[in-house]
């Protein structure tokens, strides 16, 4: 049987809802392309987070792995290209901790690539009615400390793709931030579903524009 953990976090910086895990609890148990989906919620707390995951990683024995989050201001999902070996929070975590220019993995790289098909699940989205984008940053919070930990552990497991993605507030979280962008759960939904699927069906990426010149 093939398997895909996909995982959202917790609510975070006062937020009473994270749509990152509304819109995978939605998914948990469906099956996509011949493989069952198991969501799981993360901690957003750097010193638990990816051990959380990391279990259920063990547990399940995944080929992909994709790692979900909020991204309050963004207007679209976007699907994050690289992570950096860094903590450096500008709000403390839900534990209260608040690192400072301190690196995720002491020997680790600089960064590490996602290994999703980035640009292929991007237009298949956009081709699905819906915004996506490549991002070129995950932030340095405890998101970007996930996938990180995440690509490093994966480097050392054969044939499993893994990656990150961020989706925007939804509505009623806009409502809250005047001017900021939203999207409503149902259409997040879809097009992690679409990720998941574009994620399973294709090897090689598909080789279209998707940088940024700011």
């Amino acid at each position: 049987m093939r398997r895909v953990l996909v995982t959202g976090f917790e609510p975070f910086g006062g937020e009473p809802i994270n749509p990152s895990w509304l819109a995978v609890q939605a998914l948990d148990g469906e099956t996509i392309a011949d493989a069952t989906v198991s969501a799981r919620c993360l901690p957003c707390v750097f010193e638990h987070a990816f051990a959380t995951l990391e279990r259920e990683i063990d547990a399940l024995e995944p080929e992909l792995v994709v790692c979900v989050g909020q991204a309050g201001g963004r207007d679209a999902i976007t699907l994050e290209r690289v992570a950096i070996n860094v903590d450096d929070a500008s709000i403390p975590d839900n534990a209260g901790a608040q690192p400072i220019d301190a690196p995720i993995a002491e020997e680790g790289p600089v960064g590490y690539w996602s290994s999703l098909p980035i640009k292929a699940i991007v237009a298949a989205i956009r081709e699905a009615g819906l915004p996506a984008k490549v991002s070129q940053t995950a932030g340095t919070f405890v998101c970007n400390h996930v996938f990180y930990a995440l690509m490093r552990a994966l480097s050392r497991r054969d044939g499993v793709r893994g990656g990150f993605v961020h989706v925007p507030y939804v509505p009623e979280q806009a409502a809250r931030h005047e001017g900021a962008p939203s999207l409503p759960l149902e259409d997040q939904v879809r097009a992690l579903r679409i990720a998941l699927e574009v994620s399973l069906g294709v090897q090689r990426d598909a080789h279209l524009a998707g940088g940024a010149t700011h």
